[in-house]
């Protein structure tokens, strides 16, 4: 990551990709918030940023079926669309609060 621009869509991503794993993982309400939130709240510690490899032993330790391949597919389709939500100049993201989320992260 080279900016904080980076920094702030690689946690967005997170945020979107906690989510998408707390469904697979059949985790639900505040819970799976909790989850997603953490996911991308580990961004930014570098002991802890390796969020493939903590979704991958969370599948494996649940029995959710998706290759690393699938759940590679999903980091960087989100990737890319972290990039179309970041606010612009034009406006802004149709996910504010994971845009909070990531800036109050950054300034920690």
């Amino acid at each position: 990551m080279t900016n904080s621009d980076d920094v702030q869509r690689t946690i967005l991503r997170n945020l979107l990709l906690g989510r998408w794993a707390a469904e697979k993982l059949k985790i639900i309400g505040r819970d799976a918030e909790a989850y997603a939130e953490a996911l991308a709240r580990s961004t930014v510690d570098p002991q802890r940023n390796d969020v493939f490899s903590k979704i991958r032993k969370d599948f494996d330790t649940a029995g959710v079926a998706q290759t690393d391949e699938q759940i590679l597919r999903v980091m960087t389709e989100l990737m890319l669309k972290v990039g179309n939500l970041m606010p612009t100049a034009r406006g802004g993201s149709p996910d504010a609060a994971g845009v909070m989320l990531a800036r109050n992260l950054m300034s920690r």
